[in-house]
C-alpha cells in the first residue's frame, strides 16, 4: 500500500491540486532551485570556460595554433602529459593497494592510515612542494647524495612527478574504499575457499566489482594531475623548456602580457579536461546496464 498521503475526501478540486505530500516541493520552490543551480553552473563553470576559448580565438585560430606550435609550448605539453602518464598509473596501483588493505584486513593504525590518505586534501600544495624541496633539495642529506650521483629530484622531472603524486594520491583510494566496504569480503573469501590464489581472486572477483570506481578515480586523478600548479610551481623552478608544465607556462605567459598564448594553452588544458569527461560519460552510457547492476549489488 502506498505511503503517500491522499487529499482529504471533502477537499475541493482547487484545494486538492494545492495538496502536496510532505516530501514534495511546491512548483515555485522547484523552479527557484533549478534556476539557482543553472545560475551557479553558468557563473562558475560555463562563463569562465567560454571566456577562455573566446580569448584564445580573439585574434583568429591561426594565431592560437601558432602560439601552441612554439617549441616552449610543445615542451610544456609533452612534460605535462609525461608527468600524468607516470603519476596516474602509480597512484592507481597505490590507491588499489591502500583500499585493499583498509577494507579487507583489520589491523592497528587503520584510522591513522585513512588520515594519511586524506592528508593531501588538507595540506596546501605549496606546503607539500616545500616539503619535497627540503627533503630532496641539493642542500639536504638525501638530495645532496642524489645530486652528487647524477640523479637530481628538485628542479627536475622526478620532483614534479613526486609533487603531482602527492597531490593526486587520495582520488583513487577515496573512490575505491566506500565501494569495497559495501561489497564486503564474502566473494573473496568464497574464492579463496575454493582454492583460488590471491592474484586470481583480485583479477577475477575484486577487479570486476571495482572497475567503475577505479575508472572514475583514475579520471579524476588524471584531470588533477594535468592541472596541478601549486606544488609543481615550488619544485619545478619554472625553467622554460625544461620544467615548466602547461599550468606553469600559462601563468608565465599571462604575467608577460602574452594573453593569446596564455589563453590558448588554457583552452588546450580545458579541452583535455573535457575530453576526459566525455570519455567517462561515453563509457558510462555504453556500459549502463552493467553499472546499474553493480550499484544494486
Amino acid at each position: 500500500m502506498s505511503d503517500i498521503p491522499l487529499p482529504p475526501a471533502g477537499l475541493r478540486p482547487a484545494a486538492a491540486r494545492r495538496f502536496h505530500a510532505p516530501t514534495d516541493e511546491a512548483p515555485a520552490a522547484r523552479l527557484v532551485l533549478i534556476l539557482l543551480a543553472v545560475l551557479g553552473l553558468g557563473v562558475l563553470v560555463l562563463a569562465p570556460l567560454a571566456t577562455v576559448f573566446a580569448e584564445a580565438l580573439s585574434r583568429g585560430i591561426g594565431t592560437a595554433l601558432a602560439s601552441l606550435s612554439d617549441p616552449q609550448a610543445w615542451s610544456a605539453i609533452r612534460l605535462t602529459l609525461l608527468v600524468a602518464a607516470i603519476a596516474v598509473p602509480l597512484n592507481a596501483v597505490f590507491g588499489v593497494a591502500a583500499a585493499w588493505a583498509i577494507t579487507k584486513f583489520d589491523f592497528r593504525g587503520k584510522a591513522f592510515l585513512i588520515t594519511l590518505i586524506d592528508l593531501p586534501f588538507s595540506v596546501s600544495p605549496v606546503v607539500a612542494g616545500l616539503c619535497i624541496v627540503l627533503t630532496f633539495g641539493a642542500n639536504s642529506l638525501i638530495g645532496g647524495w642524489l645530486v652528487a650521483h647524477g640523479f637530481p629530484i628538485v628542479f627536475a622531472l622526478p620532483g614534479i612527478v613526486l609533487a603531482t603524486m602527492f597531490v593526486t594520491f587520495p582520488f583513487v583510494a577515496r573512490e575505491l574504499i566506500p565501494v569495497m566496504i559495501e561489497q564486503g569480503r564474502a566473494e573473496e573469501e568464497a574464492a579463496l575457499t575454493l582454492g583460488a590464489s590471491g592474484w586470481r581472486v583480485f583479477r577475477t572477483v575484486t577487479l570486476p566489482n571495482i572497475r567503475w570506481a577505479l575508472l572514475y578515480g583514475v579520471l579524476l586523478c588524471n584531470a588533477r594531475a594535468m592541472g596541478e600548479f601549486g606544488a609543481v610551481a615550488v619544485v619545478s623552478g619554472k625553467i622554460r623548456g625544461q620544467t615548466a608544465t602547461v599550468p606553469i607556462s600559462i601563468e608565465m605567459l599571462y604575467n608577460e602580457y602574452m594573453t593569446v598564448a596564455a589563453f590558448s594553452m588554457a583552452a588546450l588544458l580545458a579541452f583535455l579536461g573535457l575530453v576526459t569527461l566525455l570519455i567517462k560519460t561515453a563509457l558510462e552510457i555504453r556500459h549502463a546496464d552493467q553499472l546499474t547492476a553493480q550499484r544494486r549489488h
